[in-house]
């Protein structure tokens, strides 16, 4: 049965204040984020590290996410309004977020937490990779609810019109519209959910595989090889069935969009990760203990493959590889 798609992205207002849908779902990826890596660490999964200073560490991927998917929107696929108006980097409320400069952003702020907090930029990436999914459900749910980066036609009995796609449609009442859909005249305007698709793939689909192939420890790159992996095909896969934003268009063969160009790094990144983690050393939980100030004591991190430990955070002989979560050069 084809779905007419009329939810309103405003979730309520406070005051002047509209609160969008959109917004909520970075807010929910964000505390699912903090609860699932909470988890972590109570299981010593990034060993010497409290929750005080992963809280620490999701502050630090905020800004990340934020300011990296803004960036990356503009630079990939907004090049040429901010050529003609440098401002519009700032017009958030234009929308327009970009995962692949999230993920940058994010990378970029996990190599400053890792220099200042001692921890190897590869162990934390793969103690974050598992804690990412969930957000990026919750933002292509928000993008359905907003009805934006939608799909291609389809006859498929669970198409979606968006009426914000269609030029005929946009400029009627939401009672008008709705009368055209329950008479069958919308059925032609059916997409596919594309955000739908994504959400299940990148977001569900994702975090089942990562939670359940980190709930034992990997040898270190493995789980971010693995996320890698798996977003670049997903979102490679989706791109058929979704249109290319529309001042992009198709960048070749008619049917290759700026999305799987900038996927097929992650693709490549993923399989030379997992293969370079066949000879990398993995990293031991270390339960948290605390002292009798209720502080958490320093406690050894063993590295399985490496002749060495580091304890209560000194510094051992080893190479970077050796060590458990050596400082960053």
């Amino acid at each position: 049965m084809v779905y007419l798609n009329q939810i309103d992205p405003i979730a309520f207002s406070l005051g002047p204040l509209p609160v969008y849908w959109y917004g909520i779902m970075y807010v929910l990826g964000f505390v699912v984020a903090w609860w699932l890596g909470t988890r972590r660490i109570r299981a010593g999964r990034l060993p010497r590290i409290t929750e005080d200073k992963f809280l620490d560490l999701l502050v630090y991927g905020i800004f990340g996410v934020v300011i990296g998917g803004r960036v990356g929107y503009v630079l990939f696929y907004a090049f040429g309004e901010f050529l003609q108006n440098p401002l519009y980097l700032f017009y958030f409320r234009d929308g327009g977020m970009s995962f692949h400069g999230g993920l940058l952003g994010v990378v970029l702020v996990s190599w400053l937490w890792a220099r200042r907090n001692k921890v190897h930029l590869a162990d934390l990436i793969d103690f974050i990779a598992p804690l990412v999914p969930a957000g990026l459900g919750f933002g292509r749910i928000g993008n359905f609810v907003g009805g934006e980066l939608w799909g291609k036609y389809t006859n498929a009995g669970w198409g979606v019109v968006f009426p914000t796609a269609e030029p005929q449609l946009a400029t009627q009442s939401a009672e008008v519209v709705r009368a055209e859909y329950e008479t069958g005249a919308l059925d032609a305007l059916a997409r596919h959910p594309s955000q739908l698709y994504q959400a299940v793939l990148e977001g569900l689909v994702m975090f089942l595989i990562l939670w359940f192939f980190s709930r034992r420890p990997r040898p270190r790159y493995a789980v971010a090889g693995m996320f890698a992996l798996l977003y670049g095909c997903f979102r490679f896969l989706v791109e058929f069935v979704r249109l290319p934003d529309e001042q992009l268009g198709y960048l070749a063969f008619g049917w290759l969009t700026m999305g799987q160009v900038l996927s097929l790094p992650l693709i490549l990144l993923g399989i030379g990760l997992l293969w370079f983690s066949r000879k990398s050393p993995t990293l031991e939980p270390v339960v948290p203990v605390k002292d009798e100030d209720g502080e958490v004591a320093g406690g050894a991190e063993v590295v399985n493959g490496a002749d060495s430990a580091v304890a209560n955070g000194a510094d051992g002989d080893g190479t970077d590889e050796e060590k458990g979560t050596p400082p960053e050069k």
